[in-house]
């Protein structure tokens, strides 16, 4: 069963993002949160697995409320919502630790699957969000021929990996082009987590464009 705690300061959608959710049988919501303090004392009353987090909010916002959660709770994985594509708060929450992002417009279905794909420890990005995110690194440093700092320390073949992760592929998608096994894909992921102490894909994300290693439209 996957716990959730969803997060917004507007008691209508909180209480329709409850309805949707009570008819999934593998999901149960155990809070709601009207602000990210909140949202920080109900993590540590009910202990959820994902944490469906509105970006803006009073009191305290999502970016640091998810800022705070990836830095004292870290089995909380959060998927962030917002109402626009342009949210200049996008780019932050996915450095705060932000496992994925939704437009609060999805349909039904893909916001019961981004829950899924979270609390599975990937990462999911809605395809809108992604190029804002990616507009962020256009001033960034341009790759070049020698291994960016950030990347020291990791082999030729995390190297590859890490640079299909940043085009979004799945370890599936990742062992086709690479001719390896998915399990051979999943090592190395683990491994390129561990090796820069990163929670999950969509920091893999964030360090593939911002070590240079891709640049938008590569």
């Amino acid at each position: 069963m996957i716990r959730v705690l969803v997060a917004d300061d507007e008691m209508l959608i909180r209480q329709g993002l409850t309805a949707i959710l009570a008819g999934e049988p593998d999901i149960e919501v155990v809070a709601e949160a009207a602000d990210g303090v909140a949202v920080l004392a109900e993590v540590r009353r009910t202990r959820p697995d994902v944490v469906l987090m509105d970006i803006r909010m009073p009191v305290l916002d999502g970016v640091e409320a998810t800022r705070r959660l990836t830095r004292t709770q870290a089995g909380v994985r959060v998927l962030m919502l917002t109402t626009f594509d342009l949210d200049e708060y996008v780019y932050q929450a996915m450095r705060a630790g932000a496992s994925g992002f939704l437009l609060k417009s999805v349909p039904r279905e893909h916001l019961v699957t981004g829950i899924r794909t979270v609390a599975a420890g990937d990462a999911l990005l809605a395809p809108a969000i992604t190029r804002r995110l990616l507009e962020e690194f256009l001033n960034g440093p341009p790759p070049g021929s020698t291994t960016p700092v950030l990347l020291e320390g990791l082999t030729p073949r995390e190297l590859d990996v890490l640079r299909l992760v940043g085009r979004g592929l799945s370890n599936t998608q990742i062992g086709a082009e690479l001719f390896l096994a998915e399990s051979t894909v999943k090592t190395h992921v683990t491994n390129l987590l561990a090796k820069r102490g990163l929670r999950d894909r969509a920091q893999l994300v964030v360090l593939a464009y911002e070590s240079g290693l891709l640049r938008p439209g590569a």
